[in-house]
């Protein structure tokens, strides 16, 4: 175990090393025999449950712990839906309902669909470029009951608890589901669930915010973007000693030492927002502002760093660093998906904006001051 990493993340760590080496797999793309492998590996080791109760058998793991994990699964660009089980884990464990085992998706996660949850316990809707959709074996559905007041925080949010309704969880068998796949930047399966008329196998008893689910989402973005953006300037760092160009290495120019640092600091700032993140959501209520606000704050700087980290690491590389074989191929595309899952830095940045524009002038600096 690396020096000041927890037991989750080391364990992390060396399950995605044994299982899923990014160069490996760079090599020999065709070959998916480790993706079994991995997520068996996953689970045999509590990973898959991190953020479930142990009481509800889970492994109890912190939202720090469980963001450290995250960052090991993204400085070995995983392709796997380590961070959306976790997610759907922790929403069905809070609503009081079961976890099942196996690969877990959560749904909605763009901010326009909507899923309703009607009187007579069916469901309506449905959810666009939902990572592994079609991997999935379960859904945590984030669905508004038939009822509900709608009551929030007033910023498009629509959560709320009363009336008997607000919004739900609901377990939902994905093969119930109509599938239509599509494939992100990376690849990887970015699908649409229908939900229509499909039952639910259980309801949560306790109503959420529509956007709980979401926000851990988006701030699990940045703890992978933050992981991957540190493997890719390791990566820099150790090409610019090896490539030699006029008879010495390219790292004793002073323009590429000048990218390098940049490339450092993308990464250190991704990893304070994703260390903000963890902290923001383990120390206040999901539908709190301070946590609105940490977590698009976050976003927003964690695509930005993603979009710069990425370009700077490529023109370090030059041609190589393009092609399929290459390992930084895997991550810089990845990267791209990243950002742009659970909403890019411009939906997040109008949100923020949005939201305190409504506090008004007064009202701003109290809230920044007081998160």
């Amino acid at each position: 175990m690396e020096d000041g990493m927890s037991l989750v993340a080391g364990t992390c760590e060396r399950v995605f090393r044994d299982c899923a080496l990014p160069q490996a797999i760079a090599l020999d793309p065709e070959n998916g025999e480790w993706r079994g492998a991995l997520w068996s590996a996953l689970e045999e080791t509590g990973l898959a449950t991190a953020w479930v109760p142990e009481e509800a058998g889970g492994a109890g793991a912190s939202v720090r712990e469980g963001f450290e994990a995250l960052r090991a699964a993204g400085r070995h660009a995983a392709a796997a839906p380590l961070a959306d089980t976790l997610v759907a884990g922790l929403m069905l464990a809070r609503a009081g309902l079961d976890v099942p085992a196996g690969k877990l998706a959560v749904a909605p996660v763009r901010s326009g669909d909507r899923i309703r949850l009607r009187a007579d316990g069916i469901l309506s809707g449905r959810a666009g470029r939902v990572p592994f959709g079609r991997e999935a074996e379960h859904v945590a559905v984030i669905a508004r009951a038939d009822g509900g007041d709608g009551r929030g925080r007033g910023d498009g949010s629509d959560g709320g608890s009363g009336g008997g309704g607000g919004y739900r969880v609901a377990l939902v068998e994905r093969a119930r589901c109509g599938l239509v796949e599509g494939s992100s930047l990376a690849g990887d399966p970015l699908d649409r669930l229908d939900f229509e008329g499909v039952a639910p196998l259980a309801v949560g008893g306790r109503p959420v915010s529509r956007d709980e689910a979401r926000l851990f989402g988006a701030a699990s973005r940045a703890a992978l973007i933050a992981g991957a953006l540190q493997a890719i300037l390791d990566l820099s760092v150790d090409y610019s000693r090896e490539r030699v160009a006029f008879e010495r290495p390219i790292a004793k120019f002073q323009a590429v030492q000048q990218e390098l640092a940049r490339l450092a600091g993308e990464a250190a700032a991704a990893n304070a927002a994703a260390n903000s993140a963890a902290w923001a959501l383990e120390n206040h209520d999901a539908e709190s502002d301070a946590v609105l606000v940490e977590v698009a704050s976050v976003k927003v700087r964690a695509g930005e760093a993603a979009h710069a980290g990425a370009l700077i690491a490529h023109q370090v590389h030059g041609a190589i660093g393009y092609s399929r074989e290459h390992v930084l191929h895997r991550y810089t595309h990845r990267l791209w998906a990243w950002r742009d899952e659970y909403g890019d830095e411009s939906e997040w940045a109008l949100r923020l904006g949005e939201h305190f524009a409504r506090l008004g002038a007064d009202g701003m600096w109290p809230a920044l001051t007081g998160i």
